[in-house]
C-alpha cells in the first residue's frame, strides 16, 4: 500500500511539474496568450466532450463491476472450500456487480441517441463562434452525465463487492447473518441507481444537433 501511494504522489508530482514547465515556458518565450483554458472550452467541438460522456460512463461502469467481481468472487470461493453450500446463494453478490455494467451500457446508449449532426454557422454576424450555444451546452451536459453515471458506477461496483465478500465470509461462519448482510448489499448496489437518475436529470435537456 505504501508503495502504491508513492507512486500516485510521484505520478502527481511529475504532471504538477510538467505543468509549471510548460505554463513558464510559454509566458516566458512570449506564448502565454495560447494558454488560455477558456478558449479550449469555447473552441473544442462538442463531439468530443460528448463522446468522452459516452466512453467514460461504460468503461467506468465496466471496471466498477469487474472490480466488484474481482473482491467478491475471491472471497466466495475462499469461503466456498469450507463450505460449499455458499457458493450457490453468494452468487447473488456477483449479479449486482454485474448490473453495475449494465447500467453503464444503458446509459450510454442514452447518451448516444442525444448525439446528432449539426451544422456550424457561416454568418459571422449571425453568432459570434462556429457552433451554436445548445450545441456546445449539449455536448457538455453529455460528458457531466457520463461522469456522474462512471463514477457512481465504479463506486457502486466497489461497494458491492466489499460488502457482498463480508456477505459470503459471513454465511461461511453463520448461514443466518446472510439475510441481514444481503439488505445492507441491496442499499450499496442503489447508488448506481442514484447516479443514473441524476444524470438523466443532468441531460435532460441536452439538444444536440438542433436547427441553426
Amino acid at each position: 500500500m505504501s508503495a502504491y501511494c508513492t507512486g500516485i504522489y510521484g505520478l502527481g508530482l511529475a504532471t504538477l511539474t510538467g505543468l509549471t514547465f510548460v505554463g513558464l515556458f510559454m509566458m516566458l518565450t512570449g506564448w502565454g496568450y495560447r494558454f488560455d483554458v477558456g478558449q479550449f472550452l469555447a473552441e473544442t467541438s462538442p463531439y468530443m466532450w460528448a463522446s468522452l460522456g459516452v466512453a467514460i460512463a461504460i468503461s467506468m461502469s465496466v471496471v466498477g463491476a469487474a472490480w466488484g467481481i474481482f473482491i467478491t468472487g475471491s472471497s466466495i470461493l475462499g469461503g466456498g472450500v469450507m463450505a460449499p453450500r455458499i457458493k450457490t446463494k453468494n452468487l447473488i453478490s456477483i449479479i449486482f456487480c454485474e448490473a453495475v455494467a449494465i447500467y453503464g451500457i444503458i446509459m450510454a446508449i442514452v447518451f448516444h441517441n442525444n448525439i446528432k449532426g449539426f451544422q456550424s454557422h457561416t454568418d459571422p454576424y449571425q453568432y459570434p463562434g462556429t457552433v451554436s450555444v445548445e450545441n456546445i451546452a449539449a455536448g457538455y451536459q453529455i460528458f457531466g452525465g457520463g461522469l456522474t453515471t462512471g463514477f457512481c458506477n465504479l463506486v457502486c461496483g466497489v461497494c458491492v463487492g466489499i460488502v457482498g465478500s463480508g456477505a459470503a465470509l459471513a454465511d461461511a461462519q453463520n448461514g443466518s447473518l446472510f439475510v441481514k448482510v444481503l439488505i445492507i448489499e441491496i442499499f450499496g448496489s442503489a447508488i448506481g441507481l442514484f447516479g443514473i437518475i441524476i444524470a438523466i436529470i443532468q441531460t435532460q435537456g441536452a439538444d444536440m444537433g438542433k436547427a441553426v
